[in-house]
């Protein structure tokens, strides 16, 4: 049983929830995205108190799993639409460089040719220094783009170098010991 999803959702002033055959568009202030519709799960729209109640429609072990999903994914929504999201990357590495070209992001990674990796819509990228700001207002997108760029060169264990999240901690190894 969710026991988040037994919460209502507040609607914040400035943003409508709209129902269509199979998703929901929500508006606001930064956007609008579009949250599709779970099986066995029910969701009520109140304009007027300002809030969504999603209950599960049946009895059953996927309807429970729904539930907490689809409560998830409208919050995430309203959040999004009004706040935004964002992920930081730090790159580590002499030589290693980060710079925004358009729409694209050119980063120089210690391989012998730049890698371009193309900045999809609806997402923002800001570079300054050796950190890596991705925003947008789908914490989906987001999280996918920023995991995308830091899967172009991993950090690695022994010197640390590559592109990590800015709260990761990466477990140092030591190297090898000279014989003697």
């Amino acid at each position: 049983m969710s026991k988040i999803a037994k919460k209502p959702l507040h609607i914040p002033d400035g943003v409508t929830v709209t129902e269509k055959e199979d998703s929901f568009f929500v508006e606001g202030p930064k956007g609008s995205l579009s949250v599709m519709k779970l099986d066995f799960v029910s969701v009520a729209i109140a304009q007027e108190e300002r809030t969504i109640t999603v209950t599960p429609a049946k009895k059953s072990p996927q309807a429970h799993m729904n539930w907490g999903t689809q409560w998830s994914l409208l919050n995430n929504a309203l959040v999004g639409v009004v706040e935004g999201f964002s992920k930081s990357l730090i790159v580590e590495g002499v030589g290693f460089r980060v710079a925004v070209e358009g729409s694209n992001l050119n980063l120089k990674v210690g391989f012998s040719h730049p890698v371009i990796y193309p900045i999809p819509e609806g997402i923002d990228i800001a570079v300054e220094k050796n950190t890596i700001t991705i925003t947008g207002i789908d914490k989906h997108l987001v999280g996918h783009v920023a995991s995308r760029i830091r899967k172009i060169k991993k950090p690695e264990p022994y010197l640390g170098k590559g592109i990590r999240y800015s709260d990761e901690i990466i477990r140092r190894k030591e190297g090898k010991k000279a014989a003697g």
